[in-house]
């Protein structure tokens, strides 16, 4: 292993093995978001499944609750990305489930 490599693995575990990364990982600023990581994984499955099944309130629903937790995860300190990504990732499959809502129906 180079000498360039072996400090940035150095720094790496130092990272991991630190105090504030332990209490973050303790934190509901990162369990919140993995919990809500099954709102866009089962939007993403449910793309494939059949337009019919769709519930138009519920994915404007959706739609809407992404987007203020979006601005949420950005207002909140220190600034969440992950929950910002999660409703991100669910927002854009919210969008994709709606668009296909509106072909079926129209």
């Amino acid at each position: 292993m180079s000498q360039a490599s072996s400090s940035i693995t150095n720094r790496f575990v130092s990272k991991i093995a630190s105090k504030e990364f332990r209490n973050y990982l303790m934190s509901t600023h990162f369990w919140g978001p993995v919990a809500n990581w099954g709102l866009p994984l089962a939007a993403i499955a449910d793309s494939q499944k059949d337009p019919s099944l769709i519930s138009g309130n519920m994915t404007l629903a959706l739609c809407i609750y992404s987007g203020l937790f979006m601005r949420f995860a950005l207002a909140v300190k220190p600034v969440n990305y992950l929950l910002f990504a999660c409703h991100a990732t669910n927002e854009v499959a919210q969008l994709n489930q709606g668009y296909r809502f509106l072909k079926y129906n129209k």
